[in-house]
């Protein structure tokens, strides 16, 4: 608690820390309410421009835009019937059919009330759970984490891919191959270098970060033109009375975002759509979702943001990103030298809680330029996307050229980036490749280093955190097969009868 107070404390002292993190929270919402820009982006850009500012100052800003940007995608979702994100594509269902009512203003103040409430309810159980899962993780060996991360890498690609499951799975294999080029950290061996110097390092994972998520959304959003949005005559001001009879609604999304956003690589979206279909099914007015619910809007803006804590949790005490911009935070923490894990209690006492204010001074800053902020910036709306799109692309190549000032990690970031252009059409997601780049080292470092110290595949089986892990992946490989499929679904219909 000690350390959560004093990071608040650092924060509010600070001229700058304070002015960063305003700024950073409105270039969030702009961000978030941009189509075609999201947050993980955002934190990719920021990722690389921030490389050479102090560690607690460069968090600041990629946690503020962060909450920023999860908040910014339900404006759009409102004004345009466009998620400005895919989190808030649960959002724009009701959201919208209320701005056509007139009622945009009050659309978006409940929504960033939702947002606020969601994110602080998030933290709260950041600072309870992450400490106890953190001294559990102590209990793991390199068999374990060897096998969590590559449990991470599959449940991702399980849950991200939208049409076959396998296509998530070889994007996630794609990124864990791509991690493995440069030299072996264990034996020092050169891997995929074909010779080449350059290739010796790696491939930096800011650059790879930066094209797979700008390049594909700038080509796509160069031709796209927006619809007139619906202005907003009504108050952005709800009353209190008016959220607090939502008390019930919200803590349950509260309680379901927070805990979709625990497991690796699913994230806001996935939190945001399974809170609005858990408030549809428990509403007295069920026939009002789709048509303008303010429960509709609440469950889903409160599951988001909720999840943003979540994502957190297995991120700072396993190594484990919950959520594709976690998975990007997860390399900016590595790229200022700090690393995530069990061992971060020990290596930076009180750094879970130093996170835990930041996020609570992002809320703080979220509730402030939600109100004042969001509606001047709206109008950025207006400007066309073949002007803004351009202004990405050199931000882009600013931040992959900045993390070690070469060329060549611009070439990555270019190569990598019309590569999942293509997949992208193909319908291969990236939530599981950006995963597999993260992860990859770990599954790598671990398996191996599990199999020198036992000589044996017999520690994986028999030690009981690693058994389980490895049930849970044969089933969920199993899981895609049709036999395995009808035999579970014969036995449950046999049952019945």
């Amino acid at each position: 608690m000690e350390h959560f107070i004093s990071s608040i404390v650092n924060i509010i002292t600070n001229p700058v820390t304070l002015t960063t993190l305003f700024l950073a929270n409105i270039l969030g919402i702009i961000i978030g309410a941009l189509p075609g820009l999201t947050a993980t982006m955002g934190i990719a850009l920021l990722t690389g421009l921030t490389y050479g500012l102090p560690t607690e100052i460069a968090l600041v800003i990629l946690m503020s835009l962060y909450v920023g940007a999860i908040y910014g995608g339900s404006i759009t979702a409102i004004l345009l019937n466009i998620p400005g994100t895919g989190s808030a594509a649960a959002t724009a269902l009701d959201g919208y059919p209320l701005a056509t009512r007139g009622r945009a203003g009050f659309a978006i103040g409940i929504t960033r009330m939702a947002s606020v409430f969601g994110t602080l309810f998030g933290l709260i159980m950041l600072m309870t759970i992450a400490p106890q899962l953190a001294r559990f993780a102590l209990l793991f060996t390199s068999a374990e984490y060897a096998l969590l991360g590559f449990f991470g890498v599959l449940i991702s690609g399980f849950v991200a891919g939208e049409d076959l499951k396998i296509k998530g799975w070889i994007a996630g294999f794609l990124g864990m191959l791509l991690s493995t080029v440069g030299i072996d950290e264990l034996h020092g061996y050169a891997r995929f270098t074909f010779g080449s110097p350059l290739l010796m390092i790696g491939i930096s994972f800011v650059p790879a970060m930066i094209g797979v998520f700008s390049i594909p959304q700038i080509l796509d959003n160069l031709k796209l033109t927006l619809p007139p949005r619906i202005p907003t005559s009504d108050s952005m001001f709800p009353k209190w009375s008016q959220f607090l009879r939502q008390l019930p609604n919200a803590i349950r999304s509260g309680l379901i975002g927070t805990g979709v956003g625990i497991i690796p690589g699913v994230g806001e979206d996935i939190g945001a759509w399974m809170s609005y279909f858990a408030a549809r099914g428990m509403s007295r007015k069920k026939e009002e979702f789709g048509r303008g619910s303010v429960e509709g809007v609440v469950a889903a803006e409160t599951g988001n943001n909720a999840a943003i804590g979540g994502a957190l949790i297995p991120l700072l005490t396993l190594s484990i990103p919950g959520s594709p911009p976690t998975a990007v935070l997860l390399g900016a923490l590595l790229l200022h030298g700090v690393r995530p894990g069990p061992m971060l209690g020990f290596e930076f006492p009180g750094f879970i809680q130093e996170m835990g204010g930041i996020l609570f001074m992002a809320s703080l800053a979220l509730s402030i330029c939600g109100v004042f902020v969001a509606r001047f910036f709206i109008k950025v709306l207006d400007t066309p996307l073949r002007i803004l799109m351009p202004i990405i692309a050199v931000l882009s190549v600013m931040g992959a050229y900045a993390i070690h000032i070469r060329i060549f990690d611009v070439f990555v970031m270019v190569v990598l980036g019309l590569l999942f252009f293509v997949l992208l059409k193909l319908r291969y997601p990236v939530a599981p490749f950006v995963l597999g780049v993260i992860l990859g080292p770990m599954i790598d470092a671990n398996l191996r280093r599990a199999f020198w110290v036992h000589r044996s595949f017999v520690p994986f089986l028999t030690r009981p955190v690693s058994l389980i892990l490895v049930v849970a992946i044969v089933l969920l490989i199993l899981a895609q097969f049709k036999w395995f499929q009808n035999l579970f679904f014969h036995q449950g219909k046999t049952q019945k009868e």
